[in-house]
């Protein structure tokens, strides 16, 4: 089942990752088709505007190459009995895979929320074990089990 949420946020970045590198492309297309008219303000105003949309998917793409760096240091980390980066976790509350921020993802016939390390909940069971409580959102929930 671990194999499938790593699969599942892989193909999250990925998803995201070609989108932008698309948007990327279109935007230097239509950069190199944008020619000087004889209104030279015009011109430069919408050179600027792609190329500022240009520096925002740029950002972006480096977000989500760093997210990819921290999914495989999350697959390569060996399985532990307490909560840690890579952890999938049965709750009371819900099931959560500690890797990426990439949302609900199906595994069968459960449900798994991708959150990043650094999410609130994430802090809350960073470094518990099974039958330990945690508290999240002001309510007092159960670990099940960590694999």
């Amino acid at each position: 089942m671990k194999e499938q949420l790593f699969t599942a946020c892989k193909d999250y970045l990925e998803e995201r990752i070609n989108r932008i590198q698309s948007s990327l492309e279109d935007l230097n297309e239509a950069l190199q088709n944008e020619t000087k008219s004889s209104a030279g303000d015009k011109y430069e105003t919408s050179r600027e505007m792609i190329n500022t949309e240009v520096n925002k998917l740029s950002v972006q793409l480096q977000q989500f190459k760093k997210l990819q760096a921290t999914l495989e240091m999350a697959r390569i980390r060996k399985d532990s009995t307490t909560v840690q980066l890579g952890s999938a976790v049965k709750t009371s509350a819900a099931n959560y895979f500690l890797a990426i921020p990439a949302g609900e993802i199906n595994s069968g016939k459960e449900k798994f929320y991708a959150i990043g390390v650094n999410s609130p909940v994430a802090q809350a069971l960073m470094g518990k074990a099974v039958s330990e409580n945690f508290s999240f959102n002001g309510k007092e929930n159960k670990i099940l089990d960590i694999f």
